[in-house]
């Protein structure tokens, strides 16, 4: 039987708080069993590996984001909809480094069909609708967005906008405003 008071939901949690105070790369068993003051073998009994945690947080990211850009964009449309998902990712990401970059941890095919990880494709794919974007490019615009919302992201936390005078706030103003202007000009006629 586990240590009382453990459990794989209360392990997760404090895994995901680990993973924003030193990085998701140093989330293991042995750094979670120190954080309860146990011994690793008691973990046993609620995880299977580093692997399970690893992926238990990722799918906490994972759903802690989506609900975040739900709630964001309720209600919008365009480019209102857009600034107000690629905004909620950005936040995110800034309050939640490690559980940011636990959402990109590569999960198996089964693992990762039934994530959360789906409904933030289908948020994507909502919000496009207001760009009337026929396939192939609905597909090319969620891998854009997708791409310059994760390479923004990761450039701005690694401090890599800090040698300029220029805002960052302002920078993302000009690229969601790029972002609008493409894919309004991709609108099927």
């Amino acid at each position: 039987m586990g240590r009382a008071g453990l459990t794989p939901e209360r392990l997760t949690l404090a895994g995901a708080e680990l993973a924003d105070e030193a990085g998701f790369e140093q989330v293991t068993l042995s750094a979670l069993a120190r954080r309860f003051d146990v011994k690793v073998a008691s973990l046993y009994s609620h995880l299977k590996n580093s692997q399970e945690l690893k992926t238990r947080i990722a799918l906490f990211a994972l759903e802690e984001l989506a609900d975040r850009v739900a709630d964001a964009v309720a209600g919008r449309a365009g480019k209102d909809a857009l600034t107000a998902f690629a905004n909620a990712y950005r936040d995110y990401a800034r309050a939640h480094p490690g559980r940011y970059d636990a959402a990109r941890f590569r999960l198996d095919p089964q693992t990762a069909a039934a994530s959360a990880g789906v409904r933030h494709a289908q948020m994507t794919r909502a919000i496009l609708r207001g760009y009337d974007l026929a396939e192939p490019d609905q597909t090319h615009a969620v891998r854009m967005l997708g791409s310059v919302f994760h390479g923004y992201v990761s450039l701005e936390t690694a401090g890599g906008f800090s040698h300029t005078n220029v805002a960052s706030q302002e920078s993302w103003a000009w690229t969601l405003d790029a972002l609008d202007a493409a894919l309004r000009t991709r609108a099927t006629p």
